[in-house]
């Protein structure tokens, strides 16, 4: 066991859309990202995704809808339903989601992650 410090383990990166591991828990990973401008449509076809902003404002689009989500607010994302973050300033967040999740889901372009640093 060991306190981790948010803001410390966010100093430790500046990259945008690559979401780093902070904790592990369940078969579950914590993570934080930094996030700017626009991500790719996706989805998760099993896996539910949490995401809490810590700085900033997060826009998530949705075929149907657009939610924004403010600091000390949080989504779920059910599984299985398509999906569009946007951050039009730097956005951090803390990521809570299965270890196997694909980044882009099924969709791979010069976005996707397909193994996640540890910090």
């Amino acid at each position: 066991m060991k306190v981790v410090n948010i803001q410390e383990k966010l100093g430790l990166f500046q990259d945008h859309w690559s979401p780093k591991i902070i904790g592990s828990l369940n078969g579950q990973d914590v993570k934080l990202a930094k996030l700017k401008g626009e991500f790719v449509w996706h989805d998760h076809a099993e896996e539910d995704e949490l995401f809490m902003v810590i700085k900033g404002s997060l826009t998530i689009e949705f075929r149907d809808r657009t939610e924004i989500i403010n600091e000390g607010e949080m989504i779920i994302v059910p599984r299985g339903v398509e999906h569009r973050p946007i951050a039009e300033e730097e956005v951090h967040v803390l990521l809570f989601e299965p270890s196997a999740i694909k980044h882009t889901g099924d969709v791979q372009n010069e976005m996707t992650v397909a193994t996640y640093d540890r910090i």
